[in-house]
């Protein structure tokens, strides 16, 4: 697969299939690079995850607890980046607002919001015991 000048993708359907594997996790990595270095959330999100993440290792959680705490910070980080890439389609789709438009990105970021606060609550819910 190659990038044209219009950022669209194309190539042969028939690429070796580790090929193929191997540029789709490069075209992931570049998604996450462009949401942590263009969306301050995604930063936000990247501090808290290294909080959580470092408060479980240093409170020794039990694995179960583990599990919830990593479906919580997943659920926010492809919450954010279905909002981001939402907002990216949407920007290139109409260049003038648009009411719908306009509804449809806060409804994306409504998502994040409700997956960060459920996520929030649930993280004090898991490591308050341990304190």
């Amino acid at each position: 697969m190659a990038d044209q000048a219009d950022g669209t993708r194309t190539g042969s359907s028939a690429a070796r299939p580790g090929l193929r594997l191997l540029r789709s996790f490069r075209y992931a990595g570049t998604g996450l690079i462009t949401l942590l270095r263009e969306q301050a959330n995604a930063r936000i999100h990247l501090l808290a995850t290294i909080l959580v993440v470092g408060a479980g290792l240093l409170l020794n959680v039990q694995r179960s607890d583990w599990l919830i705490l990593l479906l919580c910070i997943a659920l926010v980080w492809v919450a954010e980046a279905l909002n981001t890439a939402l907002e990216y389609l949407c920007d290139a789709t109409v260049e003038e607002q648009h009411p719908l438009i306009g509804k449809a990105k806060d409804i994306a970021a409504a998502g994040v919001l409700i997956a960060a606060a459920i996520s929030a609550l649930a993280g004090l819910l898991v490591l308050l015991p341990y304190l």
